[in-house]
């Protein structure tokens, strides 16, 4: 079973494009939680059991657990323990690097942590990319138009009469021979994202943006789907896993998480 496939499999049997960003920063969580001997643990164990079976992915940003030294690689290890096996794991790192140190960084996120997909910067071209795909059941999401104010200094130039990013697109569909690669569009780029789509019909692209960042959820979903409703991963980080601080975050998290599963839904099937 090849990337695409997995995801599938799980978006159709949990009804769901969401997924959820454990982006999880101990100044955040509820206090009674730092008497716990890992916080953080406990924290994203807690949202882990209320919400599987409402997303098809969670998202794990490395920088919130390197920060922490070694107790945090092993915070990442026992989180991802607690993850049914058949949901998306994405490592969001942003690597990209030479092909021998590209190697190394895919050695930990797919080697080691056992993530079924990674984010990847392409910006050193396909060496610094393909040591993160040689496993074609695992993926690689290459950042094509990020959310963020300052993709406008690069991602839009124009090269030989296109927009920089769309060269990316471009690039990432030849490189992808196994049939797992995705991009990274942000949902506050829904005009772009719909471009993007019509370049890339059948390849999945994760939607960060949504929530906290503003990004327009049914343009998300309208534009980020592919025909049959499916290979958009939405992310949702802060709005979803801080919807509450108190000692029922954990259901205030399903209970966001949920009205939000629900009206991507809702979207797809205005969408057909």
């Amino acid at each position: 079973m090849n990337f695409v496939q997995r995801l599938r499999k799980i978006q159709r049997k949990n009804k769901s494009l969401l997924c959820i960003g454990l982006d999880t920063d101990t100044n955040k969580i509820p206090e009674f939680l730092l008497a716990y001997g890992d916080p953080v643990y406990e924290f994203n164990r807690r949202i882990i059991d209320a919400t599987k079976d409402l997303v098809c992915a969670y998202k794990i940003n490395l920088a919130f657990y390197e920060s922490t030294g070694e107790h945090g690689w092993h915070t990442v290890h026992q989180t991802l323990d607690r993850i049914p096996e058949e949901i998306i794991t994405i490592g969001d790192a942003k690597r990209g690097d030479i092909g021998n140190s590209a190697e190394m960084y895919a050695k930990l996120i797919v080697d080691d942590y056992e993530f079924a997909a990674s984010t990847v910067n392409p910006y050193m071209g396909e060496d610094s990319v393909q040591p993160f795909l040689k496993n074609k059941a695992q993926g690689a999401f290459v950042l094509a138009l990020t959310s963020n104010p300052g993709a406008k200094d690069f991602q839009y130039l124009q090269v030989s009469g296109r927009p920089l990013y769309e060269h990316v697109v471009a690039r990432a569909r030849k490189w992808n021979s196994k049939k797992n690669i995705g991009l990274v569009v942000g949902a506050t780029r829904p005009k772009e994202l719909q471009r993007i789509r019509r370049m890339v019909p059948d390849m999945p692209i994760l939607i960060p943006g949504v929530g906290a960042q503003g990004g327009d959820l049914k343009a998300a979903v309208q534009y980020g789907c592919d025909e049959k409703g499916e290979l958009a991963i939405i992310n949702a980080s802060r709005s979803i896993i801080y919807a509450s601080h108190d000692e029922n975050f954990a259901s205030a998290a399903r209970e966001a998480a949920m009205a939000m599963r629900d009206e991507m839904n809702q979207y797809r099937r205005s969408k057909r």
